[in-house]
């Protein structure tokens, strides 16, 4: 059985850290970086038999706008609907279910996320980043 919590206490730092320190989207990141990120955010994890076996977070202002960040499954639990469990936990509670926005970056789990009623963007003319140089040359392709 997968228990799912947002007890921040419950939270494999550690465990964490190394996952999204071995991801595309934040390869090599800092664990301080992670630690900041996780204390800013509202964090789930998924343990099974106390076991730290997924993480996602949400950042929002809690009106109107949430950004789904770093929704993590261990390799040995993946498959088994946990990402997609995570994610529903989040956008099933009464703090999230009514905001005009949620919003999330994927490579590879857009039917996932398709399932869950996001889509691509609607007016992507309208959309902009600014990324922190260090970051932007992580993304640029290898030559």
């Amino acid at each position: 059985m997968i228990d799912y919590s947002d007890d921040p206490a419950r939270l494999d730092v550690p465990r964490i850290h190394g996952w999204l320190a071995s991801s595309y989207w934040a390869p090599g990141i800092e664990r301080s970086l992670v630690e900041r990120a996780i204390a800013g955010s509202h964090c789930l994890g998924a343990y099974r038999d106390g076991v730290q076996i997924g993480f996602a977070r949400m950042i929002t202002d809690h009106a109107t706008f949430a950004w789904l960040a770093d929704v993590w499954v261990d390799e040995a639990a993946r498959g088994q609907g946990v990402g997609r469990t995570m994610v529903r936990w989040f956008l099933d509670r009464p703090d999230y279910r009514d905001l005009r926005r949620v919003g999330l970056t994927t490579l590879d789990a857009h039917g996932v996320y398709a399932a869950l009623g996001f889509t691509p963007l609607a007016r992507p003319e309208r959309y902009m980043e600014r990324l922190a140089p260090a970051f932007a040359a992580l993304l640029e392709p290898a030559s």
